[in-house]
């Protein structure tokens, strides 16, 4: 390789070893092979800039790079830039990068699979009524989820027995395969990973170490949640491999809609019909809340349609910061019948009104008197 290693890596002659490395990192995540499958060009770069910061990167080639230039390392790896002299620009990477590297950055897998494994997180659906929602409940749930087997404790093996180390891998739960440049890591096919084998497994749960069971818990619902609300149980889930932590269990919550109520966030709304002589008049009314009963004052002349609110007479806020409003729509009902004493008196009433008792209908047959036709029969 005839270019210079310091414009492989674009610093200057005179950057410091951290300079150096944190620019080897900076192309080497760039053009690593696993994040470029099959660009041939990715991998020849990731190969060089491997290369030159093999050299650069300890202070003694350095200095025999910057005396000798390529001549110091070409012999030394045979004459020529195709060789590798043992070099492995992966297991470079890891160094630099950490053991874990490949699965923290790619997925791939170089973190051992033997290690401690976190449990999965599980899902809950639970239907609640409307009230519960709104002044939150306590409630017994039964919940199926992986626990550690009671006959092995968790480890898999039938009694008196316990796992050995893969011979394969050693134990690492991996393979190195060497292609040429590069060394190839993979899943161990004997222990899948795992490194250890299992050689009489547990009858019980049949060597997995888990077992299905039924978990009683209590979960506590808070005031004020809603549809589709979902509550985390810390610790809750399903219990981690090789002493793991727990997954987390979610709670998603289905409220049943009330008949009388309906939300809208943290309010409510309602309709209640009066009739007509009351909203003529007026007065006072008791009136529903999700608290009990409420006195609604009714002004004199309230149209059909008018709505009402009740300060914090809604839904507490979930977060704790206050309560909703109550919303109540008035809607004025008309007599379908009428004996002979009230049309009487209903009749008189009608004689006694002129154009000032309904200015609202007054209204409405002017508006509607500009879209008829003139008596002529133009329009």
């Amino acid at each position: 390789m005839s270019q210079d290693y310091y414009d492989l890596l674009g610093v200057a002659r005179t950057a410091t070893g951290d300079e150096i490395k944190k620019a080897y990192r900076k192309l080497a995540l760039k053009h690593h092979p696993d994040k470029n499958p099959g660009d041939k060009a990715s991998e020849d770069k990731f190969k060089e800039v491997s290369l030159a910061y093999e050299v650069l990167g300890d202070p003694q080639k350095r200095a025999q790079y910057d005396q000798f230039g390529h001549d110091a390392f070409t012999r030394r790896r045979g004459g020529g830039g195709g060789g590798n002299g043992g070099f492995d620009p992966v297991d470079l990477f890891s160094q630099v990068f950490g053991g874990g590297a490949f699965d923290d950055l790619f997925g791939g897998g170089g973190r051992s699979a033997h290690g401690p494994q976190a449990g999965a997180d599980l899902r809950y659906d639970l239907e609640i009524g409307f009230e519960e929602a709104v002044f939150g409940i306590e409630k017994s749930v039964v919940l199926p989820r992986q626990e550690n087997c009671d006959s092995c404790k968790g480890t898999g093996c039938e009694s008196g027995h316990e796992k050995r180390r893969c011979g394969k891998c050693g134990g690492s739960g991996q393979f190195t395969l060497s292609q040429g440049f590069f060394s190839v890591r993979q899943t161990c096919p004997a222990c899948r990973g795992a490194g250890e084998i299992i050689e009489h497994p547990c009858r019980a749960c049949r060597g997995q170490g888990l077992v299905q069971k039924k978990h009683t818990l209590q979960l506590r619902i808070p005031a004020g949640v809603d549809n589709g609300s979902r509550l985390r149980v810390s610790g809750e889930g399903e219990t981690g491999r090789r002493g793991g932590p727990p997954g987390d269990l979610y709670v998603v919550l289905h409220v049943r809609e009330h008949d009388f109520f309906r939300r809208q966030d943290d309010d409510l709304t309602c309709q209640i019909t009066i009739p007509a002589p009351l909203a003529m008049m007026g007065g006072a009314i008791a009136v529903p809340t999700l608290g009990g009963a409420a006195d609604l004052k009714i002004p004199a002349g309230t149209q059909s349609g008018a709505t009402f609110r009740l300060r914090e007479k809604g839904v507490p806020s979930v977060r704790g910061q206050g309560r909703g409003d109550l919303h109540i729509q008035l809607l004025v009902e008309i007599p379908a019948k009428l004996n002979s004493k009230q049309r009487d008196l209903l009749q008189a009433f009608a004689n006694a009104c002129d154009e000032d008792t309904f200015p609202l209908s007054r209204t409405s047959r002017q508006t509607a008197a500009k879209f008829m036709p003139a008596s002529d029969g133009t329009p």
